[in-house]
């Protein structure tokens, strides 16, 4: 999680009851932090928010909407990049279940972030901090060193 999907986050908690932070699980996908892992961080990050919940699922997040209730996905959006390919999803999410997706727009602050680019300055040893929150920053680099 960078500083960008922590502002997201932290905006959509105070227009909302209850939001949920959903962890795909992608046995595909090498991920540097296990699912747990990953879920421990996100809990850890998030819990200054009273109502953000964390969450993993596997197959279509819409159909993890759906068998949640979950009315609406939320999305920050970088750039317009990010748009062309969100708004194709967003349509597919709608026609196959409903689910409405929520475009935010993240804060100029942020917009350059993006988890793989995190990770690669972070592999090559660049400073991330600021970047990441303290947590995420501190366990990415144990990581990497191995």
């Amino acid at each position: 999680m960078t500083n960008g999907h922590l502002d997201i986050v932290g905006r959509a908690s105070r227009l909302y009851d209850e939001v949920v932070v959903a962890v795909l699980i992608n046995i595909e996908k090498k991920s540097l932090f296990t699912v747990e892992e990953r879920i421990d961080m996100l809990q850890s990050v998030t819990k200054e928010y009273g109502n953000v919940r964390v969450d993993k699922f596997h197959g279509l997040l819409v159909d993890y909407c759906k068998q949640h209730e979950i009315q609406a996905i939320v999305k920050g959006l970088r750039a317009i990049s990010d748009f062309d390919y969100e708004l194709q999803m967003a349509q597919l999410n709608y026609r196959m279940s409903g689910v409405e997706t929520l475009f935010m727009s993240t804060n100029p602050e942020f917009s350059f972030l993006s988890s793989s680019r995190i990770k690669e300055i972070a592999r090559y040893g660049g400073d991330v901090s600021g970047l990441v929150p303290d947590l995420v920053h501190r366990l990415l680099v144990d990581r990497l060193r191995g």
